[in-house]
């Protein structure tokens, strides 16, 4: 990271943000500080004022850019990936997440707020539509950026030694960037080292062995992939060891008694959620590529790279708590679509069908 990077990190609000009295405040009169912002970027010079401000022009900016991008954050990121979790509460409003939940916005607001006072170096009219269009580059750079500060890999993937000591096998491959994963994610599988259950669930997917999913030998399968890894102690140590001891250590909540509660009820299901996940890409979407071309932009252009963007990434850490098959496989379909010339143009004529007929 660079240095102005940091400079741009270190004054960001603190986590206990009363957002009630934010949102109040931001709602019942003008802030001088967001007019300030609103300026800088209006002339494009955001990103230069900042890399040179004082510590206290670079509070003042920084928590103006936070007033405006959390209702953003919340709305387009926040909330879809509540629903997809199947955390209801949580996606009702910002003061209903819950403690992880809350931490993951505060992790995505940052995000998209140092990405907004470190790249705004053209004029930007609309900020808040400027936002919009870069929130999943700006997530998944945050994501990658707190994996890494974690010691993980950014982009887990099985290097040609490792294959290689795994005999090439498609399953223990896959397994090893399963771990490579796991191991960067703050979340803790309970009591547990390792996601059993749901790599069990993984392997009959890969397989097609419905039997080696009993525990056992998928236990032995993880210790030979960790074996193989430990073959070279030192990147074993950095991207695996390293990060595994980060994790938090789960906090269980035993009643008097000594049982715990059970776990509630999901009332949707796996369509549902990834009917409604689908629905706020396509508004988000939408609504992107309408600024776009508002700007003057080549229709096919706004068209791919929105698509691209908003339908082809994957920040790794979103299937941690589903099985395989509850998970839409929508980048792999996007990107195969958009590598064929006449698809492409038949999508480009209906989106702009879609915006021609819907409200500017």
């Amino acid at each position: 990271m660079t240095n102005a990077d940091d400079s741009i990190r270190q004054p960001f609000p603190a986590r206990s943000v009363n957002y009630a009295t934010l949102d109040r405040e931001t709602h019942s009169r003008p802030d001088p500080a967001q007019g300030e912002l609103r300026g800088l970027a209006h002339r494009g010079e955001l990103a230069t004022t900042m890399a040179s401000a004082t510590p206290e022009v670079r509070a003042r900016l920084t928590g103006a850019a936070y007033a405006i991008a959390w209702p953003i954050v919340f709305t387009r990121v926040t909330r879809p990936m509540e629903r997809r979790r199947g955390h209801w509460a949580c996606a009702t409003s910002v003061r209903m997440l819950a403690d992880d939940c809350l931490d993951r916005h505060h992790d995505d607001v940052e995000a998209v707020v140092t990405d907004l006072l470190a790249n705004a170096r053209v004029p930007i009219i609309d900020v808040e539509r400027w936002l919009s269009t870069r929130l999943t580059a700006a997530t998944v750079d945050g994501h990658r950026r707190r994996r890494g500060g974690r010691g993980a890999l950014q982009r887990p993937r099985v290097p040609a030694w490792l294959a290689r000591e795994l005999d090439n096998d498609p399953w223990l491959t896959d397994l090893a960037v399963q771990i490579l994963t796991w191991v960067g994610v703050p979340t803790t599988a309970g009591t547990e080292l390792w996601p059993l259950d749901r790599w069990a669930q993984r392997r009959e997917a890969v397989t097609g062995d419905p039997t080696g999913g009993d525990g056992g030998t998928l236990t032995r399968e993880i210790e030979r992939v960790l074996t193989a890894m430990r073959r070279r102690p030192r990147w074993y140590a950095d991207y695996v060891e390293r990060p595994l001891g980060r994790k938090h250590a789960p906090v269980l909540a035993v009643p008097g008694d000594g049982v715990t509660d059970p776990q509630p009820l999901v009332p949707v299901g796996p369509q549902e959620r990834d009917e409604a996940r689908l629905a706020d890409l396509a508004s988000a979407a939408v609504e992107a590529i309408n600024h776009g071309l508002r700007d003057g932009g080549d229709p096919r252009e706004t068209v791919v790279e929105v698509l691209r963007m908003v339908f082809g990434s994957d920040i790794g850490s979103e299937e941690i708590d589903r099985v395989p098959g509850e998970t839409a496989a929508t980048d792999e379909r996007v990107s195969a679509l958009l590598a064929n010339d006449a698809t492409v143009r038949r999508i480009v004529d209906d989106v702009l069908h879609i915006i021609s007929d819907g409200p500017r």
